[in-house]
């Protein structure tokens, strides 16, 4: 159950993210409450940076084989 709690919560903030990225955009705010919208994005891009460093270290332990890593390049299709 962490697991899923972890990913809604990223998953959660970014949307309010991008909500709040959208409303600074359209520029119909105050400057008081930009500044509220900017200091609780600051907020959730701390919270999504936590997330993928967290997902990045889990990834890192699942490829580590006999105690070395053996990172593989990413062949895009």
């Amino acid at each position: 159950m962490p697991k899923k709690k972890s990913a809604t919560l990223f998953e959660d903030a970014l949307a309010e993210l991008e909500q709040l990225v959208t409303r600074l955009e359209q520029g119909d705010i105050s400057l008081e409450e930009s500044l509220k919208s900017f200091e609780r994005g600051v907020n959730l891009t701390r919270t999504c940076q936590q997330a993928l460093q967290a997902a990045e270290q889990k990834v890192q332990i699942l490829i580590e084989k006999n105690g070395t890593q053996s990172l593989e390049p990413f062949a895009n299709e």
